[in-house]
């Protein structure tokens, strides 16, 4: 049986490196028969990594936690990118400055599960309190089998269901051109609070069961999204190619671009300094009891 690769959002940068590994034909190079698939929201498919139902989980780090407790029975195996990656946008028509957090005060803003606590921990860093001074809630219609959150999240602010979202990058990207959002918050390149982009980042995790039986296997997924990490940051345009069996054209066209501007950011390093930094975010949000060592987290015997 393939190797199920599991992303909880697919028509978006955020996991590129896990579907560009897949369809680029990096896990074949390694000798492993593997599917990239959509398994939304974050918090189900890490209980369906827990589970034994799928092989390994590209999505956000801390959001492990729900599903294994502190860090017991899997272990992250390295960075897809760096640095919390989501996007706050809202109606354009609202005249909101960038970087403006106090004017979400009575908006209605669109998030998922497991993204939605790096948006609520910054706006507690900014005095505001994320469940009295303004509704956050899911995106209406997102919860469908194949939906892409992000896309999603534009059509209800096109719609008027939300006032803003809290999304990926193709979400952001094509609110903007599509003239019916602003950018408020790019939480990557450090719009939010100090020490917010290191709150999380893009993981390949994989079940500690996994590791001890097959640790070959595992090491040769690894160096898959290794590689594709290196050719994406070398060829921005074979995003396309990639992206080409699961996004829809006018997204298709967009990739490229938006895989370029977030190769710098394709480091599969997992350091101490960030996992110190993604521990203080879960312990605040409650999601971590223990201080577990770095070893316990990260995967650090199958490093390259």
């Amino acid at each position: 049986m393939p190797l199920r690769v599991a992303i909880p959002d697919m028509v978006s940068p955020s996991y590129f490196p896990a579907i560009a590994a897949v369809e680029l034909g990096f896990f074949a190079k390694e000798g492993l028969d593997a599917t990239i698939e959509l398994l939304f929201p974050v918090t189900r498919t890490f209980e369906e990594l827990r589970e034994g139902r799928i092989a390994f989980v590209g999505g956000a780090a801390h959001a492990a936690l729900y599903a294994f407790k502190d860090w017991r029975g899997c272990r992250l195996l390295c960075a897809l990118s760096q640095n919390m990656y989501w996007f706050l946008v809202v109606r354009k028509d609202l005249g909101t400055k960038r970087g403006d957090l106090q004017a979400l005060k009575g908006l209605r803003i669109g998030a998922a599960p497991g993204p939605v606590d790096g948006l609520k921990r910054m706006l507690a860093e900014s005095g505001i309190d994320p469940e009295r001074d303004l509704r956050i809630g899911p995106v209406p219609g997102s919860s469908g089998h194949g939906v892409s959150f992000g896309m999603a999240a534009v059509k209800a602010l096109e719609d008027g269901a939300v006032d803003g979202f809290w999304a990926n990058g193709m979400a952001a990207e094509v609110a903007l051109r599509r003239g019916v959002g602003a950018l408020v918050i790019d939480a990557r390149r450090g719009d939010g609070p100090r020490g917010s982009p290191h709150y999380t980042f893009a993981a390949l995790v994989a079940a500690q069961r996994r590791i001890d039986q097959s640790p070959e296997t595992v090491a040769a997924a690894k160096r898959a999204v290794v590689a594709a990490q290196a050719a994406l940051k070398q060829e921005p345009q074979l995003a396309a190619e990639a992206a080409k069996k699961h996004f829809p054209p006018a997204e298709l066209e967009l990739i490229g671009e938006l895989v370029r501007r977030d190769s710098l950011y394709y480091d599969p390093l997992i350091s101490q300094e960030s996992v110190r930094a993604l521990n203080g975010f879960a312990s605040a949000l409650g999601l971590l009891t223990r201080d577990p060592a770095y070893e316990q987290i990260v995967a650090t015997h199958l490093r390259p």
